[in-house]
């Protein structure tokens, strides 16, 4: 969709780094039990934007793939990557209507709700794969401001991991952050 592409490009023109220059802290806090509980070394980053969580993957040896819809963002990110020293490879798509070609052991799903793209994030896991959510929940300021179809709502997240075939490895809510978020690091069946 244009309009997404044209948002997210002013978004991450905008200023030098959108999120900033390191991962996700959960992917930091949590990168040494996604090494040992990851049946490989390919991975996907779902709305990989400036590509920090992607170039970080691929510092721990992970082989990396990133979508995004910005150009700009992908732009951004390659310059990452290559001052970093590590190859990834991005790819410019609507994640509206991508549809998944290959298997991955790691697919890490950041500040990013597509609910749809979660059972097809499922099957392009590889068995024993892991998948990681980390995103925004709703909250009374948020709804103000932010479209409810992107925003989890509370026990969301767990509901929707309880209904898939593996075991939830970790799962929490922060309710009383700024940025209201939920996450879990989930395992597929082997």
């Amino acid at each position: 969709m244009e309009a997404d592409r044209i948002k997210w490009n002013q978004r991450f023109a905008s200023e030098d780094t959108y999120l900033g220059e390191r991962p996700s802290p959960f992917l930091l806090r949590e990168i040494e039990r996604i090494q040992r509980v990851a049946p490989g070394k390919r991975a996907l980053d779902i709305a990989c934007g400036e590509g920090r969580n992607s170039v970080f993957l691929a510092q721990h040896g992970f082989m990396v793939t990133g979508l995004d819809i910005s150009d700009v963002g992908l732009a951004k990110a390659c310059r990452r990557a290559e001052k970093a020293g590590v190859e990834v490879e991005f790819q410019q798509v609507d994640l509206d209507e991508y549809c998944f070609t290959e298997q991955f052991d790691l697919i890490i799903n950041f500040n990013f709700l597509l609910r749809e793209l979660i059972p097809q994030e499922m099957q392009a896991l590889a068995p024993g794969g892991v998948l990681i959510i980390d995103t925004i929940m709703a909250s009374a300021e948020l709804l103000a401001s932010h479209n409810p179809t992107y925003l989890l709502r509370k026990g969301e997240l767990r509901k929707i991991c309880e209904e898939l075939d593996g075991e939830i490895l970790f799962v929490e809510e922060k309710t009383d952050e700024e940025m209201p978020t939920a996450r879990v690091l989930f395992r597929k069946a082997g």
